[in-house]
């Protein structure tokens, strides 16, 4: 076959597109999958791959709408991109951040002279969506929700091929989209793992913007490593008062061995899954990591915080103390033990005491009992005290 005497990959690439859009010859073996469909997608919107790309923005009201809507992602992504621009800066790559409708939100700098594309398209508002600049890593992760990486003539326009992008998605705290970071090089392939890269630091931005989005949940962190804590490699969960799941980042998800979030339906109970109690996870206040062992039998560290609705944030650890406390070991055939952390954090005074009416003239017993009474539910506690729930948590931490 004629393609035995092309060498590169380049022109390999080369070949069977032009076969594809001249003869209808498949692709099969040269492209990914992911790029052949998007291929098909975009002939299938009448799209001319000879003609010429421009990069346009959206309206500027769809633009500022779409940084206003994705304001907790945006910051996520601000948080990182200081780090991830002097990580780019010494190669030939720019990284950007669109929303989940491909609309641009964030870009690092460009400072290279040859670079003729990249200036123009990474600008605010900006519309990398498939159906209006053809197949691109981002547009395919819009798409397919999965890591994407398409180079040279992989992409669909020819005035383009000079470009090389890989896009790794971001998820919410609802196992959705919520956007796409996309690092692309112009003119230059990419000389290191590329996609590695951009999957570190969109599991970045997506842990915090996990955590942005959690109100009145503990923040589970465990690895195998204390090390790792406080990198994107981290397992994340979001649990509830009421202890359940009700959110994990595909880290845990791989640690405990279970579906990734939103692939498994309902939530799943704490205890059911690190059997372990919610109070037994939450009720200790400490600043230092503990060591779990999971269902699965892999032993990990751990590291609990409470985020309230406020913003407010507090500290747990399993443990008695700030150093790191002994292996928690908690077998099947043992019940945990049950409680509400709040309840748990202070002591609850005798049941027969009065009926409190306001928390002007009351204390920590008054919360404790008022939490007690109500079942161990701090929102209806703080309505029947009549003040916010992250008052009843930061008087509760001062306690």
């Amino acid at each position: 076959m004629q393609s035995l005497f092309f060498s590169t990959q380049a022109d390999r690439v080369a070949l069977a597109r032009q076969r594809y859009f001249e003869e209808g010859e498949l692709p099969s073996g040269i492209v990914s999958e992911a790029v052949f469909q998007s291929w098909a997608r975009c002939l299938r919107q009448k799209q001319d791959p000879r003609a010429q790309l421009e990069f346009q923005p959206v309206s500027a009201s769809r633009a500022q709408l779409a940084l206003q809507k994705n304001r907790l992602l945006r910051n996520a992504w601000l948080a990182e991109a200081g780090e991830l621009d002097s990580v780019l800066r010494a190669t030939n790559c720019g990284a950007m951040l669109t929303d989940l409708s491909g609309v641009l939100i964030g870009a690092t700098s460009s400072r290279r002279v040859h670079e003729k594309i990249t200036p123009v398209a990474h600008r605010i508002g900006v519309n990398f969506a498939e159906e209006a600049v053809g197949t691109t890593a981002p547009g395919i992760v819009a798409c397919t929700g999965r890591q994407a990486c398409v180079q040279g003539a992989e992409h669909f326009f020819e005035s383009v091929n000079f470009m090389h992008c890989a896009a790794a998605p971001i998820r919410d705290i609802h196992g959705n989209l919520a956007g796409v970071l996309d690092m692309s090089s112009e003119g230059i392939a990419f000389n290191f793992d590329a996609a590695s890269v951009v999957g570190l630091y969109a599991s970045s931005i997506e842990n915090r913007l996990l955590v942005s989005q959690s109100s009145e949940h503990l923040i589970v962190r465990f690895q195998i490593s204390a090390a790792m804590l406080d990198t994107p490699l981290a397992g994340l969960m979001g649990v509830d008062m009421q202890g359940r799941i009700v959110w994990r980042n595909a880290s845990a998800s791989r640690l405990l061995g279970m579906p990734p979030d939103g692939e498994q339906p309902g939530f799943s109970k704490v205890d059911e899954i690190l059997q372990i109690s919610f109070s037994e996870l939450a009720s200790v206040r400490a600043a230092a990591h503990s060591l779990l062992r999971l269902r699965n039998g892999l032993q990990v560290h751990v590291r609990c915080e409470l985020q309230a609705r406020d913003g407010h944030h507090q500290l747990f650890a399993m443990g008695q103390s700030t150093q790191e406390t002994p292996l928690v070991d908690i077998s099947p055939g043992v019940p945990p033990a049950r409680g509400n952390a709040l309840e748990n954090a202070v002591a609850v005074p005798a049941a027969d005491q009065a009926e409190p009416a306001s928390l002007r003239d009351a204390d920590v017993d008054l919360i404790a009992r008022t939490i007690k009474e109500c079942g161990g539910n701090v929102s209806a506690a703080a309505r029947k005290l009549q003040v916010s729930r992250g008052f009843i948590y930061r008087r509760v931490q001062s306690a």
